[in-house]
């Protein structure tokens, strides 16, 4: 069936413009993205987003079943969260920002048992409550190192609507490093567009965060015409997927570097590389030592958070291209690797993973605010972190009690419609072989709907 679905997307995303004889139309004034206008000159930012998303699965095969096991039962669940955004624009130069977000309801298994998890919104911790809590607190200094400007679009997350075309940006405080490294056309905005957690980022990136995604630290960004590159040091995670951040940077940090290339490989159209590599220190644990402990009987099962050692170093790299390829449809693309011997900290379950896909805006079919996509990630982890799972360890989200290996392979598509103003309906289908890697379980195929509601 997904198959199905896909082809059908691709073969409308790829179809050739139409033509009709006579004058052309007078194009239609463009249709409203939010519920509330948003100033492009006023010195302060304020709106809203809501996002809720329902997904769901049947009944499927299992040889066996263990603690961080996706439920083979057939099974529904609701998520739902909620972001107040707000900035202030000192002058063109100096801005700040505060987000406060509430997220609630759950995934499928309470987010267990897949390395690429079905819902990116989804939070793996249910001690954590759902109070608000505060999001992003950030200061953004930008240095003009030339006089030339151009246009650049308002958000919640960049006041500025005119840039510097070379320019030093600057950011401090609490944000997410996917808000600003590892971005992609096609597969960056689960409030819109792919809801996998390993198609809207970088599976093998695991990138600095607690256990909401967020962390505190400075990114520094030179951005000239072509290219970019940016840096951030930031605070990593004190325990594996928690949401307490470790302060002590002489032993705990992660570096982020990416390399940002917009050559022209094709007349007109936009390409962009990005060339990512990040480094982290932190009490991690090590997979092959935990396996030793348990040949041993010192550890009646393989346990990585006995080995655990401050300024452990994991390390890890990443490709992402987008390529333009008319005037509403893109091409993307992403590859990811990291070392693989210490456990997985802050992200996913995942030491490496390639992801293709192919995404389109509504124009063609006069619907400027839809959106299209289709994407295929097959992810990969090393020969320790298989060894541990095998003989029955268990992960941040991992763990069936023991593995028969296989790559875990997921396709994913969608559509997101607009319907009025600020709201966006979307129907998205996953399908998923050897969840958490192992073959003597599933497939599963996840259906799924989603409410976005802009303010």
């Amino acid at each position: 069936m997904l198959g199905l679905v896909l082809t059908a997307m691709l073969a409308s995303c790829f179809a050739q413009d139409g033509s009709t004889a006579g004058a052309p139309e007078a194009p239609a004034p463009d249709p409203k993205a939010t519920f509330f206008e948003h100033s492009q000159t006023s010195k302060w930012w304020f709106s809203g987003q809501a996002n809720i998303v329902f997904q769901a699965h049947g009944d499927f095969y299992a040889l066996y079943s263990g603690t961080n096991s996706l439920h083979n039962k057939a099974e529904t669940a609701t998520s739902r969260v909620l972001t107040f955004f707000s900035g202030y624009e000192f002058n063109p130069n100096t801005m700040a920002y505060l987000d406060v977000e509430e997220a609630g309801w759950g995934g499928i298994s309470g987010a267990l048992g897949l390395a690429g998890f079905t819902n990116l919104d989804v939070v793996r911790n249910p001690s954590i409550g759902t109070a608000p809590y505060i999001a992003r607190l950030m200061m953004e200094q930008v240095v003009p190192l030339s006089k030339e400007k151009i246009e650049v679009e308002r958000t919640a997350l960049s006041l500025p609507t005119q840039v510097p075309v070379r320019r030093l940006e600057m950011r401090f405080g609490k944000f997410s490093l996917a808000d600003f490294f590892d971005l992609n056309v096609g597969g960056t905005d689960s409030h819109y567009q792919f809801l996998n957690w390993v198609i809207g980022n970088n599976g093998a990136y695991d990138y600095a965060a607690d256990t909401r995604g967020y962390t505190v630290g400075a990114i520094f960004d030179y951005e000239d015409r072509n290219w970019g590159l940016r840096f951030a040091e930031t605070l990593m995670p004190k325990i594996a997927n928690g949401p307490a951040l470790d302060a002590d940077v002489a032993r705990a940090r992660a570096e982020n570097i990416e390399l940002e290339l917009r050559p022209k490989l094709l007349k007109n159209k936009d390409t962009t590389i990005r060339i990512l590599n990040y480094v982290n220190h932190a009490n991690m644990g090590d997979y092959e030592q935990a396996v030793t402990l348990y040949l041993d009987h010192v550890t009646p099962t393989p346990d990585v958070t006995v080995t655990r050692k401050q300024g452990t170093i994991k390390y890890g790299f990443g490709l992402n291209f987008e390529q333009k390829v008319s005037s509403d449809i893109w091409a993307f693309g992403r590859w990811g690797w990291n070392e693989g011997q210490h456990e997985s900290f802050a992200y996913t379950e995942d030491n490496e993973g390639a992801e293709l896909g192919a995404y389109a805006k509504g124009t063609r079919w006069h619907r400027s605010l839809d959106r299209a996509g289709v994407a295929f990630v097959s992810s990969g982890i090393s020969k320790a972190h298989q060894q541990y799972l095998a003989d029955g360890g268990l992960g941040f989200l991992l763990g069936d009690g023991g593995l028969t290996y296989g790559r875990e392979t997921i396709e994913e598509a969608f559509y997101t419609t607009h319907i009025w103003r600020g709201a966006f309906f979307a129907f998205d289908l996953q399908h998923i072989n050897d969840p958490g890697y192992n073959r003597v379980r599933g497939p599963v195929t996840v259906p799924g709907l989603r409410l976005h509601l802009e303010f």
